[in-house]
C-alpha cells in the first residue's frame, strides 16, 4: 500500500473505500469485509447519510480486535447547511457521534456552495446562501478551530478550483491539506494536479470508475463508459487485470489517493488489489490522451432558477 505523508508525520493510504451512495444495509457489512480484506482508509460525508451504520461497522470492528483505531484514516466532510463559523463545529459534533469516534483524520469542506440552515439539499433558488453572504474564509476559521482542539487532525475541501484555492490560501491560517475532487482519466485536470503540488496539497480522486451507479438525475444521456472503452479494456487485458483496476492504479500512478466505491466483496477485493498492478510509461501515455474535461458531476444541481451560483463560476471554467 502506497501512502501520503503529511507534514506532521501522519501517513494516508492512498487507495480508500468510498461510501457515497452505498445503501443502508449495505455499507455496514462493506465496511466490515473492508478491514478484513486490508482497507485502511473510509471516505465519509454527512449527507451520504450513512455515516451511523458506518460508525457501527467500525465500532463492532475495534470491538472484535479486527483493527484499532489509530490504524485507520477516516475521513468525512461538512455539508453546505453548516457553512459559517458558528455552525461547523456543531456539524463535526454530530459525524463524530454518528461514526463513534472522538476524532477525524480528515474534514473536508464538501462544496464551495451554502445552503440554508436545515436544508439537505435545495428545491428552490431561496434554499441557497451565496458565497457573500456566507464566505469561505469565514467557514474556514471554524474547520480550523477544529484542527486547534484536536477535533480533526488535518483539513481540507472538495470540489475547489485552483482559483477558490488561490483565495483560500490567502486567507488563512492553517492551509488546506487536501482537495478532493472528480478525476479519471476522461477529467484528468492537469492544471489543478500541478497547482496542488506545487502549493502542498493533496489530491484525492472521485468518481474514478465513472460512478455508473450515481442517481439518475446526475446523468446525462450522451455520457460514456470509463470501464468500456477500449484502450482502457486493452491495457486491462495486457495486464491481466480488470478495467477498474486501471483506472485505479491510474489514480495511485499519478499520485494522488483515490476512493472507489463498492458494496460487492469481490470487487471491494479486485479494487484494494489494483495497487499490484503495473502501468508503464507506455500505458499513462495512452491513457492521458482520454482526457476530454468530461465531468460525470458536473454540479448542475447546485444551479436552479435563483440559484446564486452557476457551473461557471463553481469550476471558474
Amino acid at each position: 500500500m502506497k501512502f501520503l505523508e503529511f507534514e506532521n508525520g501522519d501517513q494516508m493510504p492512498m487507495l480508500g473505500l468510498g461510501t457515497w451512495k452505498s445503501a443502508p444495509g449495505d455499507v455496514y457489512n462493506a465496511v466490515r469485509e473492508a478491514i478484513r480484506i486490508g482497507y485502511r482508509h473510509f471516505d465519509c460525508a454527512a449527507i451520504y447519510r450513512n455515516e451511523v451504520e458506518v460508525g457501527q461497522a467500525l465500532d463492532d470492528a475495534f470491538r472484535a480486535g479486527d483493527v484499532k483505531r489509530e490504524e485507520l484514516w477516516i475521513t468525512s466532510k461538512l455539508w453546505n447547511n453548516a457553512h459559517g463559523q458558528e455552525n461547523v463545529e456543531a456539524a463535526l459534533q454530530q459525524t463524530l457521534s454518528d461514526l463513534r469516534l472522538s476524532y477525524l483524520d480528515l474534514y473536508l469542506v464538501h462544496w464551495p456552495v451554502a445552503l440554508k440552515a436545515g436544508i439537505l439539499f435545495p428545491e428552490k433558488g431561496e434554499d441557497f446562501v451565496s458565497l457573500e453572504e456566507r464566505p469561505i474564509p469565514e467557514t474556514w476559521k471554524g474547520m480550523e478551530a477544529l484542527c486547534k482542539a484536536g477535533l480533526a487532525r488535518h483539513i481540507g475541501v472538495s470540489n475547489f478550483s485552483v482559483k477558490k484555492l488561490s483565495e483560500l490560501l490567502k486567507a488563512c491560517d492553517i492551509r488546506p491539506e487536501m482537495n478532493q475532487v472528480e478525476m479519471h482519466p476522461f477529467l484528468q485536470q492537469p492544471e489543478l494536479v500541478s497547482y496542488c503540488h506545487e502549493n502542498n496539497i493533496f489530491l484525492t480522486a472521485y468518481s474514478p470508475l465513472g460512478s455508473k451507479d450515481r442517481p439518475d438525475f446526475l446523468k446525462s444521456e450522451d455520457e460514456t463508459s470509463l470501464l468500456d472503452n477500449e484502450i482502457i479494456k486493452n491495457i486491462a487485458d495486457a495486464k491481466g487485470c480488470s478495467p477498474a483496476q486501471v483506472l485505479i492504479q491510474w489514480a495511485l500512478a499519478r499520485g494522488t489517493a483515490v476512493i472507489p466505491k463498492s458494496v460487492n466483496p469481490e470487487r471491494l477485493k479486485q479494487n484494494f488489489e489494483a495497487s499490484n498492478v503495473q502501468l508503464n510509461t507506455e500505458d499513462m501515455e495512452k491513457i492521458s490522451k482520454l482526457d476530454k474535461h468530461a465531468r460525470y458531476v458536473r454540479g448542475v444541481f447546485w444551479t436552479m432558477p435563483g440559484s446564486p451560483y452557476t457551473v461557471a463560476d463553481l469550476w471558474d471554467e
